[in-house]
């Protein structure tokens, strides 16, 4: 008699990951502040720092995906044309900041810590950079156009889209159809089963780093204007005027021990960075 298969991992990678952050997708999902998301309740602030964010973190995202497209670890995922968001992202920067955005958009420590994370994956195990491109990618096409929208009535941004081109993909026809592409792709990756816990582990991480970064710009919003003079302090500017000005990261998280820690963080701020983390779902936070 064969002994039974194990249900708790999916044999497909994409299955698998979906299934390794489905309790902190649910978690977030019933937050209150994806409600009030849902209900239009965003600000530009809010939004500007979010975009500065993101640009920050792929700019070194794709900086990796370009230095391995032909590494065999990832090759397969590569799709520039249909998934990179850079050039939206500085489209998106010029509106929000100006013509001068690149001196003036913030740089925070947790974006620092996130770009290093990239940084050491890409140039160390190029193989993890799966986790990040699915879970941001992947994510992004997962209701972008919703919170577009939402976005759009709530600030009152032009319906042509500017303010918002992060959240267009003018060369993916059918968003559904590419994700199943992008998944079947996964699918095909060779991997030992260490290699693919450890990718599996660095979707994780990946969460915990949004999360840390949410939860700073969840506490920057709600401190007031007084206090956002803290986004002017020497060097949280520098990522995007020079890579070779980039300060030191700080250690990135890793796996689950990083997760337990942060866990023992006071429960109310948790949620209430959760809730964010999924209000912002399109922007590459969960891929459904």
């Amino acid at each position: 008699m064969e002994p039974p298969q194990s249900e708790s991992m999916p044999q497909d990678l994409s299955e698998a990951l979906k299934e390794a952050t489905k309790e902190v997708h649910v978690q977030a999902e019933n937050s209150e502040f994806m409600r009030n998301f849902q209900k239009g309740l965003l600000t530009p602030e809010g939004l500007k720092m979010v975009m500065a964010s993101l640009y920050h973190i792929y700019t070194a995202l794709e900086e990796e995906i370009e230095r391995n497209k032909g590494n065999p670890v990832y090759a397969p995922l590569y799709f520039p044309e249909e998934l990179h968001r850079k050039v939206a992202l500085e489209q998106d920067m010029a509106f929000w900041y100006g013509p001068h955005w690149q001196e003036i958009i913030p740089y925070t420590p947790a974006v620092q810590r996130y770009v290093g994370c990239l940084h050491e994956v890409g140039r160390t195990e190029p193989e993890l950079l799966v986790a990040h491109a699915y879970t941001r990618y992947l994510g992004d096409l997962s209701g972008g156009q919703v919170l577009k929208k939402i976005a759009q009535k709530a600030l009152n941004l032009p319906s042509s889209g500017e303010g918002l081109a992060f959240f267009t993909f003018p060369n993916i026809n059918s968003a559904a159809k590419f994700k199943q592409l992008y998944r079947a792709r996964m699918n095909t990756l060779e991997m030992t089963p260490e290699v693919r816990r450890r990718v599996i582990e660095e979707a994780k991480t990946a969460f915990l780093l949004n999360i840390q970064l949410f939860e700073e710009l969840q506490g920057l919003l709600t401190q007031g204007p007084k206090d956002q003079s803290l986004l002017e302090a020497p060097g949280l500017h520098r990522r995007a005027g020079s890579r070779a000005q980039d300060p030191t990261p700080v250690e990135a998280p890793r796996g689950k021990t990083q997760l337990s820690s942060f866990s023992q963080a006071p429960l109310i701020r948790w949620v209430l960075t959760l809730s964010f983390l999924v209000a912002t779902v399109a922007m590459g936070l969960y891929a459904i």
